[in-house]
Parts: structure tokens; sequence; C-alpha cells
């Protein structure tokens, strides 16, 4: 009788597709889990994640876990993560990429999972980080620490929204800066973000963890768009 009572207040709801068909705890329904489109990036060597990164910075192995599509369940659940507050899909995103590398033999022997940060007045107002989420539920499967004081922006960028690779990257050149070179030299580290498209904004910040002396990179996205 309370839940239902709480239901009426304080609705729990789908972040793919909105309903309210979904237990508690759980923040996307079996439905929309059906119709995200899997990659199986996670076990294949070359895929297209890592193609981004040929020949610009030294990755041992890269993936994303779906497809972006535009108008689709997996946009509407980032949305609702990133512009929502839905912080609970993050964290389940996360647990499912990780599940993913898990699977795979190439994602073995990290000891730290760095989300992507963001500029500190941005995260003043969103009130969180949307890659720390998911990195918290990456490191749930893996059994890994997430650091996310070990890197920073310096200043802030514009949207990488509409830009071509080139500008994306001198958008983000030079923008990262690892705080805490200790903390990174000789680890090998997972470097994670909510969506890949050209891969500027990781190649940017991978390339200051290797710069500090990382020993091997990893890269994991929730999904991948193609541009």
């Amino acid at each position: 009788m309370l839940h239902a009572l709480g239901a009426i207040f304080f609705p729990h709801l789908c972040a793919g597709c909105g309903s309210n068909a979904i237990a508690y705890g759980q923040a996307i329904c079996h439905r929309c889990l059906a119709r995200f489109p899997e990659t199986g990036f996670a076990s294949q060597p070359d895929n297209l994640v890592e193609q981004l990164f040929w020949g610009r910075i030294r990755v041992e192995a890269a993936c994303s876990g779906y497809y972006f599509t535009r108008s689709s369940a997996i946009q509407h659940t980032l949305h609702q993560l990133k512009y929502r507050g839905n912080r609970e899909a993050g964290i389940m995103l996360g647990r499912m990429l990780g599940h993913a590398m898990a699977k795979s033999n190439r994602f073995k022997d990290m000891e730290l999972v760095i989300p992507m940060p963001l500029f500190p007045e941005k995260e003043k107002i969103r009130g969180y980080n949307q890659a720390s989420l998911i990195a918290n539920g990456i490191s749930e499967v893996l059994n890994i620490k997430t650091e996310t004081n070990i890197i920073r922006r310096k200043h802030p960028t514009e949207t990488q929204t509409r830009k071509s690779r080139l500008e994306r990257w001198e958008n983000v050149e030079g923008v990262f800066e690892v705080t805490h070179p200790l903390h990174v030299k000789g680890k090998s580290i997972l470097l994670t973000d909510d969506v890949v498209t050209t891969g500027a904004s990781l190649e940017s910040c991978g390339d200051a963890l290797l710069n500090a002396g990382c020993k091997t990179l990893h890269i994991g996205t929730v999904a991948f768009a193609e541009q």
C-alpha cells in the first residue's frame, strides 16, 4: 500500500521508455534492454572504437557496449542520465558495460577506472558527473577502484556537437591535466565516458594519462555514435 502511494507522488519510470512497469531498484525495463543494439566490441580486436585512436595514442583495448541511434531507447536512457538526474541509469549502464568487459579477455589486470572529467562549474550545475556514475557501475562488476580526482579539465570547452574531428580536437587540445601523477605512473587504467563519436576528448584525456606515466590505457564507453 505504501509503495502504491509512493508511486503516485514519486513515480518510478523506465529511463528508456517512461513505462512504470518496472521493478524498484531497476532503472531500465526488460523491454528496453532487449532493444539496446549491442556492439560486441568488447571481444573484438580492431573494432570501430579502437580504429578511432589508430596512429594517435597507444590504446591497449577499447570498446562501446551499444550503438547510439536517434530516437531510440539507448538515446532516451542517456538523455535521462545526462539531463534528467537519473543517476540509477548511469550506474546500471556501467554495470552492463562492466559485464561485457568481464566476458572478454581483453580487459584484464586493470587497476583503476577514471571517468572523463567535467569542468567543475558544469559538474556543480548538473550536480554530478555522468561518467563517474558509469565508472561506479563498472567498478562494482570488475572490482577495481574508481578515481575521480586524478585528472581535471583546466578550463571549460564548447560543445563538441556539430564540430568536425579537427575542430573537436582543437577544442580539447591540452585541456586535461593530471593532478596526481604518482597515482597514474605504472598503472593499468580504464578511461570511461557515456558516448564516443570521433574520440577527440578521450584521445586528449588519454594522452595526458599516458604522458603522466600510465602503463596501459583501456577505453570503454556505453555507446558508439558514428559521425
